[in-house]
């Protein structure tokens, strides 16, 4: 049984044309003539091809499509992980692309949350360690970061394992983990790859649901990369990422 119902097939047109859209004083996220290209041997790939899109203050979009369309690309490149070939990326009026490696590590650390597919908790720190981490890097004081990770992982249902190792948890419950690790320090953007790949259906609902409510309840912007049409059916609104562009 699927939580909602699926994406209507006529917003899946392959004729559906590509986002080409101006940039506004209240646009919170704005991706410009973005390009990405990878070579392949002699030839050259273009994965991301003169993207443009923008996105509202508080927006959860969901961007389907293929693997190997570039979606994870994209996340890199909005998060400042990669740097684009030509185009710019704004997040918050921050020029991203005209940061150096170090700036954009800094913006990253300090506004943006990630969740992965694998969870990516480190495995020789606890639960509570693995939460306290953002904000230690942020600099945060250490009774300061120990009481806002606490107050994360009730948020998640998961205080009472604050003591135990990741390889001790169910894949659900390494998620939930992720989440709260993610929104800890505040950011203002989330990113989500996959974030229910890893699991089964059951616990996909139930870590989307909690990952869709959090992210709500903080008028955070999150931005998830999915191949569920259940998923996706769940935000504002959803984007196809075919041939390099995006389309609505």
């Amino acid at each position: 049984m699927t939580l909602v119902e699926p994406i209507p097939a006529g917003r899946q047109e392959l004729g559906a044309p590509a986002l080409h859209v101006s940039r506004g004083e209240n646009d919170f996220i704005h991706l410009e003539h973005l390009t990405k290209s990878y070579q392949e041997g002699t030839h050259t790939r273009c994965v991301l091809c003169d993207l443009s899109v923008t996105f509202a203050q508080g927006e959860f979009v969901a961007i389907l499509g293929k693997s190997g369309s570039g979606k994870s690309t994209l996340l890199n490149l909005i998060s400042g992980i990669d740097r684009a070939d030509g185009g710019s990326v704004w997040i918050s009026g921050q020029d991203l692309t005209a940061l150096d490696e170090n700036q954009r590590t800094l913006f990253r650390r300090r506004n943006i949350g990630f969740v992965f597919q694998f969870f990516n908790l480190i495995p020789t720190l606890t639960v509570m360690e693995n939460v306290v981490l953002p904000l230690e890097l942020n600099g945060a004081a250490v009774d300061d970061s120990r009481r806002q990770a606490g107050l994360m992982l009730e948020a998640v249902d998961l205080l009472d394992r604050a003591r135990t190792f990741p390889d001790r948890l169910s894949g659900g419950e390494q998620q939930r983990v992720a989440i709260a690790r993610a929104l800890v320090h505040d950011p203002l953007l989330v990113l989500a790859d996959e974030p229910t790949g890893n699991l089964d259906e059951e616990t996909g609902r139930q870590v989307l649901g909690l990952l869709d409510r959090l992210t709500r309840q903080a008028g955070k912007n999150l931005i998830m990369v999915t191949h569920s049409s259940d998923a996706a059916a769940l935000a504002d609104r959803v984007l196809h990422l075919r041939e390099g562009k995006l389309v609505e």
